[in-house]
């Protein structure tokens, strides 16, 4: 028979059950952190991920009282760092300093040996850093445009040689994405990492590339490549002569890399929350924000929910480029 008396005192064992579970929440967030924060990074010592992660482990020590220590779990293009940590205890003491962008890619490139989900795997704290891409040309490239650079290759249909950092890298499909956009044909040159593709784009046995602010703002400053244009919607401070894209005459192709920090799912949201507005003070530092222009990276502030919408549609994004592209994995 039907009781509904019986059934009114399980709804109150429920509801307060989730009131004392609110209670312990709330209670642990005041008390975190209570012991060291491992902050992984997926890539060996001394790249942007791991400088821009040091910086900001530096500053987080002091603001939340507890060491905020660096490890570097480098290997499978970022994928064994970060499986660590989508695997690890989901209560604030183990966070990935992400290259999201290369995370996104990733997860649509690799998706048979990608053993997270980037969407469901890891509660984003907040975006932390972005560092735009820019069109360069070898000085010999009769273009001093970008829209000269889009004539020519439409003059030269699978002529113009592109090179980038290895297949499936940012930079390639930043290149498969500007094919689509300007409605050119070039012929896509991968290379082992962007060291070796920049020493050939300076010596002139590939004529251009779509290359990270960081990585090229040495040669364009010195007159070894020729800077076209900033792939954001606002000039580098590092290349502040070079124009946007938009500017440029190419408007809507905007292309970054995105640096983060997340946690595992199931992370409380009040410790999340904590690390999110610790991260929001410490990026409005301006000595922060100097250190990550060093690395190029311009200091970037989202709220958890942001950060999920923005890795999410950054997953989708490269989704498209990869099918209609039809790029494969090595």
């Amino acid at each position: 028979m039907f009781d509904c008396r019986q059934m009114a005192r399980r709804a109150r064992a429920v509801l307060l059950a989730g009131i004392a579970g609110l209670t312990l929440s709330a209670a642990a967030a005041a008390a975190y952190p209570e012991r060291p924060i491992r902050l992984i990074v997926p890539y060996p010592p001394g790249g942007a991920t791991d400088v821009i992660g040091r910086v900001l482990a530096q500053e987080m020590t002091g603001a939340l009282g507890q060491s905020v220590v660096v490890e570097n779990r480098a290997g499978a293009a970022g994928n064994i760092g970060a499986d660590q940590v989508a695997k690890a205890n989901p209560d604030g003491y183990t966070l990935l300093m992400g290259a999201l962008t290369s995370h996104a890619i990733n997860a649509v490139l690799y998706a048979d040996k990608v053993s997270y989900d980037i969407d469901k795997s890891f509660a984003p704290v907040s975006i932390v850093g972005t560092v735009p891409l820019v069109f360069v040309v070898n000085p010999q490239v009769p273009a001093k445009s970008l829209a000269e650079f889009i004539a020519l290759a439409k003059s030269r249909p699978g002529a113009i040689t592109m090179a980038s950092a290895g297949n499936g890298s940012p930079q390639h499909l930043a290149a498969e994405m500007f094919k689509r956009v300007a409605g050119v044909d070039v012929l896509h040159v991968p290379y082992k990492g962007s060291g070796p593709a920049m020493t050939d784009l300076m010596g002139g046995q590939v004529m251009s590339m779509i290359e990270t602010v960081p990585a090229a703002q040495g040669s364009v400053k010195g007159g070894k490549l020729r800077g076209l244009a900033v792939a954001a919607g606002a000039r580098a401070d590092a290349l502040p002569e070079v124009p946007t894209t938009a500017e440029a005459g190419l408007p809507g192709f905007q292309v970054s890399s995105m640096f983060g920090i997340v946690a595992p799912a199931g992370t409380p949201a009040p410790v999340v929350d904590k690390l999110n507005q610790t991260l929001k003070r410490i990026l409005a530092q301006p000595q922060v924000r100097e250190a990550l222009l060093r690395q190029g990276a311009v200091a970037t502030w989202t709220s958890p929910a942001d950060a999920a919408a923005r890795i999410a549609a950054e997953r989708r994004q490269w989704a498209t480029v990869v099918a209609e592209a039809g790029v494969k994995p090595d």
